[in-house]
């Protein structure tokens, strides 16, 4: 029940109350209640919004509490001395800080996980049926985030990052998979993440259903091997050491890969139409043996199973290259067989399969560029996905094109398409998930982690091209990807 109080009103229910304080009269109205009042030109009022019972907070309070975080917030962000005199970022670094400062609040303080998005629901096109659950944490996330905290200059979040995901356990319940990992989990490392419809919701501008829960949970995603990999891989090139449980822990993923790379999956973009060959998993199980596998080499663990790790490494390359390339549109494919581009091909080079300066990557850019390319934004794909309607451009996918672009040697043509994005992004400096190339309308989830990786890693890129340093280990694709841990 809300009741009028001293200097406010109060809301009470079970055990727990909320306060509202402001310096005007307050009125009930129905089962709630309001308070009106005007401000004069230069003239500021606090109004404080309290959580249980406690002393109420004065204007000098209020005045302490903000200077307080100011001043946390200033020291967290990289520390360029102003916007306008950021050497390495340039006239972007406001909109790199804002993603900072967007990994740093999707960060969930107590376990270290972050979550791919803070909302539900929100369609991928408005109307549409393409509304997913986001507020988990995604393991293919891992080594990207690692990545962009740590160049970033956050090694605090970084590891604690690492250590959710160190703290995953893996699952037994197949003989045959006995390090068999979820796609993704809860922030607090909830298994069950089991997808229903909120049929009394109308959802975002009538775009229905609303969704809480997310059944790709279920799903067998062989990519999240070579992410866990490059994970450790970027962190202990980042200087930390691994103990022996963390060896033992990679090591069985390392042979898990061994095992079942064979094996088809659903693919990174979750598609729900039954597993195949896709050609992003091979690549990333083909990361996870080279990782490990050099990692091993760098410690000087040697024996059987680094040698297995590397023969399986081996044929997983010949696969891709064999299978997961098409010679008729002079570009990889989506999936063994298929003629379907994707935007992850664009990771290729980056993850050391290929140098950029391969004929192969270079028509994998050229075919992504005349298919999956809009307006100046990329599609992830554009083939049936069991899925009724469309989708819009992936802004994750964009800032992909861009890293290609520049570490291809092309600077000018990647700085134009980041400056084109970023000339899209809104006045509170956030991204989603998607875009529409024509209107510029924002569509998925939002603020959307990954978009924002993109971007703060996509600066990093051309900064370095340009010849500009940071702090911190080359970003991934600048030192061959898979060369040997410094």
């Amino acid at each position: 029940f809300v009741e009028l109080s001293p200097g406010g009103a109060s809301a009470r229910g079970a055990d727990q109350s909320i306060h509202l304080a402001a310096p005007f009269p307050f009125s009930l109205s129905g089962r709630g209640a309001s308070a009106r009042g005007a401000l004069s030109a230069g003239e500021s009022r606090w109004i404080v919004l309290r959580y249980g019972d406690g002393p109420e907070w004065t204007d000098e309070a209020c005045e302490r509490a903000l200077e307080e975080t100011l001043r946390f917030w200033r020291n967290w962000v990289h520390g360029c001395a102003s916007d306008d005199r950021c050497l390495f970022f340039g006239a972007h670094h406001p909109l790199v800080l804002r993603s900072e400062l967007v990994l740093k609040l999707l960060t969930h303080a107590d376990s270290g996980a972050i979550a791919a998005a803070a909302t539900t629901s929100l369609p991928e096109v408005v109307g549409g049926v393409r509304n997913w659950d986001y507020r988990y944490a995604w393991i293919r996330d891992a080594s990207f985030t690692v990545q962009a905290l740590h160049n970033a200059g956050h090694a605090e979040e970084a590891a604690a990052y690492f250590r959710w995901v160190r703290g995953i356990r893996p699952s037994r319940k197949r003989q045959d998979h006995p390090m068999e990992f979820q796609i993704m989990y809860g922030l607090h490392g909830e298994t069950r993440l089991t997808e229903e419809t909120l049929d009394h919701l109308e959802g975002y501008r009538g775009s229905r259903p609303v969704r809480i829960g997310n059944a790709a949970f279920k799903q067998h995603q062989w990519d999240i091997y070579g992410e866990l990999a490059l994970a450790f891989y970027e962190t202990m090139r980042y200087g930390a050491a691994l103990n022996e449980e963390e060896w033992a822990f990679l090591g069985g993923l390392a042979d898990e890969v061994v095992a079942h790379w064979r094996q088809p999956d659903s693919g990174i973009w979750e598609v729900r139409g039954g597993p195949r060959h896709f050609t992003y998993s091979k690549l990333m199980c083909w990361v996870a043996l080279d990782r490990a596998f050099k990692m091993a080499r760098s410690a000087k663990r040697h024996g059987e199973r680094p040698a297995a790790w590397k023969r399986a490494r081996d044929e997983i390359r010949a696969a891709v290259l064999s299978e997961g390339y098409s010679e008729k549109d002079a570009s990889f494919t989506q999936s063994f067989g298929s003629r379907a581009l994707d935007a992850t091909s664009l990771l290729i080079p980056k993850m050391g399969l290929l140098p950029y300066g391969d004929a192969r990557v270079q028509g994998t850019i050229r075919a992504t560029i005349e298919r999956l390319l809009d307006n100046g934004l990329v599609y992830r794909y554009l083939r049936e996905d069991s899925l009724p309607g469309r989708e819009g451009a992936f802004l994750l996918c964009t800032f992909w094109l861009v890293d290609a672009l520049a570490l291809s040697g092309r600077v000018d043509e990647a700085q134009s398409m980041f400056e084109s994005v970023l000339a899209r992004v809104g006045a509170l400096g956030l991204l989603s998930e998607q875009m529409d190339p024509s209107t510029n309308e924002y569509l998925g989830n939002y603020p959307q982690a990954f978009s924002h990786i993109g971007l703060l890693n996509s600066s990093l890129y051309l900064a370095r091209c340009k010849g500009k340093r940071h702090a911190g280990p080359e970003v991934l694709g600048m030192d061959g990807g898979s060369q040997v841990i410094r």
